[in-house]
């Protein structure tokens, strides 16, 4: 209602723009520039479009400032700068992208050869994300000119900014043809194998965490494309090169081989968890695009998978022999030395390894013990709950996943892992090899039950719950469970649990699966609310309806709720409240129609300018009048 008093003043930038000595930094001082830019203000787009404001500001965004300049210098006029320039207002991305001194300038920031400055290197990511975004062809066109592009990219890539750039030519460019065409110049241009480089000791933490970072958008953002667009001409080339054998071996080499460095190792495991990783699509209710992402899934990470195998011994002895740490005090006590992020990482590979589902993979995992070191760090860290969760699922995955993979590369039976040696015999996969491993070799009964044990007498002393014990639990459940439907290898698992078992082993684990176990399963589902009392609405009868009168407030209420959801025109300030006029208007009115006893009542008086709740109210004293008599919009009459 506002706008019918002219209460909206022009804007103060107005009056500025029309001085003719105002300059760029005076205008970047005003605090609605930005506001103003973006509702399009012609003056005010006439100003900076000017080619020295457009230099100007494009130089804030990519030269390094003086040190000892002011601080509007060093922050301020970067920063507005760069909002303007990204404000997506048509007119300032028509003049950068058609300009090629602006594209030059901007490009220059790139050719810096020293580190770039993280909050330039944010403005100059920023504007040409903006660019590609919206001036496609142009700015792909002008980046593929560049020989040294892809060079510099990798130069600075352990800036993040630059990083995003990367990712931003592989998001922003919509065109299914157009991309293509961006990604198998990537692919020429060897990104794929020049991040790998950049996962190497002799470089540093930055450059290896967003090289890694990098790889695994480039797999997921591939992977996802995709899915969403099946009937492409051509595969995704740098997926392609990315899931090669020869790829992931480099990637290992340099891992492991020569001089070793944590935040290598750490970065190249979160590549190679990214490819053994499921396909999923991002869209929802695609079944058949789901069933169809789970078998790529296998084909996909077949590359990984070979190039793994012959090192898992090596990740193997990273966890019997982790690289020095210095012992880490916490609030239960000391570690020394603490599990640390690479063995984490590795647990999180060898789990995954675990899950895939291959014959031969598994053979090897099992010949090296795995899952018993595993169990052993389990229950060393028992407040690590990032640890207990990844041996969980790989437990989880041994116990009940389904049958392997058939094929000429299925292996013999591992000699490392006893059979059963009594009770029905069955041809073993090595799945089948996998629990009997677990259940014997890696005691995992006798390990749940003295753990159970000790934790109840840690707790009856007054000491604290062990970290584990809701993972533990869960570890119980799965094993009950999968020994009693029979999934994968049919009475395996009973057997293990039954005839195999001690017999005074088999005896303390039923009394602790139907005691103990039973007793945390009922506690961990109470039901938060009772439902005994409650009934659906329907059984109720129409005479218990009318039992129920509804107060005169909540009408009231309604009637209030109605006013405020009433829309608001450009004539209700003309009807709002009363004048003096109108309250001698409604008395004469009241007297002119008085009612009589007994008889309906007359139709109040309505004026245009009674509110809803004061005509509610007024039905209050009139209780012959129903809610339906009322009406709340303001123009009819009773």
């Amino acid at each position: 209602m506002f706008w019918k008093f002219d209460l909206h003043t022009s804007s103060h930038l107005d009056a500025l723009l029309e001085r003719e000595d105002l300059s760029l930094p005076e205008l970047l001082d005003e605090e609605d520039v930005l506001q103003e830019c973006k509702v399009v203000n012609r003056k005010l787009l006439d100003f900076l479009l000017q080619p020295p404001h457009l230099q100007a500001m494009v130089a804030w965004v990519t030269q390094e400032p003086p040190a000892s300049g002011e601080e509007r210098l060093r922050y301020k006029y970067p920063s507005v700068a760069c909002e303007i320039l990204t404000s997506d207002v048509p007119q300032i991305n028509d003049a950068l992208g058609a300009d090629e001194s602006l594209l030059n300038r901007l490009y220059g920031f790139l050719q810096s050869s020293g580190s770039l400055n993280p909050l330039l290197a944010s403005f100059f990511s920023k504007v040409m994300g903006i660019l590609i975004n919206r001036k496609t062809d142009q700015l792909v066109s002008f980046l593929r000119k560049k020989d040294d592009f892809v060079d510099l990219l990798l130069q600075h890539i352990g800036t993040s900014a630059i990083m995003d750039l990367l990712l931003r030519l592989l998001t922003c460019v919509e065109r299914p043809q157009l991309r293509q065409d961006v990604v198998n110049w990537l692919n020429e241009e060897k990104i794929v194998q020049r991040l790998i480089d950049q996962i190497h000791p002799s470089k540093d933490d930055n450059q290896h965490s967003n090289a890694s970072q990098s790889l695994c958008d480039i797999i997921r953002l591939s992977r996802e494309q995709m899915i969403q667009v099946q009937d492409s001409p051509e595969p995704d080339q740098l997926l392609a090169t990315l899931e090669k054998q020869e790829t992931i071996e480099q990637l290992l080499s340099n891992m492991l081989e020569g001089e070793q460095s944590q935040s290598v190792i750490v970065s190249g495991v979160q590549v190679l968890l990214t490819l053994l990783e499921p396909r999923r699509p991002s869209m929802e209710g695609q079944l058949e695009l789901l069933a169809q992402a789970t078998l790529d899934s296998t084909t996909s990470s077949v590359g990984a998978l070979h190039a793994l195998r012959p090192r898992l011994g090596r990740f193997h002895q990273l966890l019997l022999e982790p690289p020095e740490l210095e012992p880490l005090r916490t609030t239960w006590g000391s570690l020394a030395p603490p599990l640390g992020n690479t063995r984490l990482h590795v647990v999180r590979l060898l789990a995954s390894a675990l899950s895939a589902n291959d014959a031969a993979l598994t053979q090897e995992l099992l010949a090296l013990d795995v899952p018993n070191t595993m169990l052993d760090l389990f229950f060393h860290y028992g407040f690590n709950n990032f640890l207990h969760a990844q041996v969980e699922l790989c437990v989880s995955a041994m116990l009940g996943a389904g049958p392997p993979d058939s094929g000429p590369e299925t292996p013999a039976p591992n000699p490392v892992v006893k059979h059963v040696s009594s009770g029905p015999q069955v041809p073993f996969s090595p799945r089948g090899w996998a629990r009997t491993q677990l259940l014997q070799q890696c005691r995992l009964v006798e390990r749940i039950l003295t753990s159970w044990e000790e934790n109840e007498l840690v707790q009856s002393a007054g000491g604290p719950r062990k970290g584990y014990m809701g993972h533990l639990t869960r570890l119980a459940n799965a094993l009950v469970q999968n020994a009693e439907k029979g999934r994968g290898a049919p009475h395996v698992l009973s057997s293990l649990l039954g005839a195999d078992l001690p017999s005074e082993q088999q005896e303390q684990w039923e009394a602790f699966v139907s005691g103990p176990l039973a007793e945390t399963n009922r506690k961990n589902t109470v039901d938060l609310v009772s439902t005994h009392h409650l009934h659906s609405s329907s059984d109720d009868e129409d005479d218990r309806l009318k039992e129920f009168s509804f107060p005169e407030e909540a009408v009231l209420q309604q009637a209030f709720m109605d006013f405020q959801m009433q829309r608001m025109t450009s004539a209700f300030i003309d009807h709002f409240g009363f004048n003096d006029e109108e309250f001698g208007e409604q008395e004469e009115s009241r007297k002119a129609s008085p009612t009589c006893p007994g008889a309906p009542p007359a139709a109040l008086p309505v004026c245009p300018g009674v509110a809803p709740l004061g005509r509610a109210l007024a039905a209050r004293a009139a209780p012959g009048l129903t809610g339906e008599t009322l009406s709340v919009t303001g123009s009819a009459s009773l």
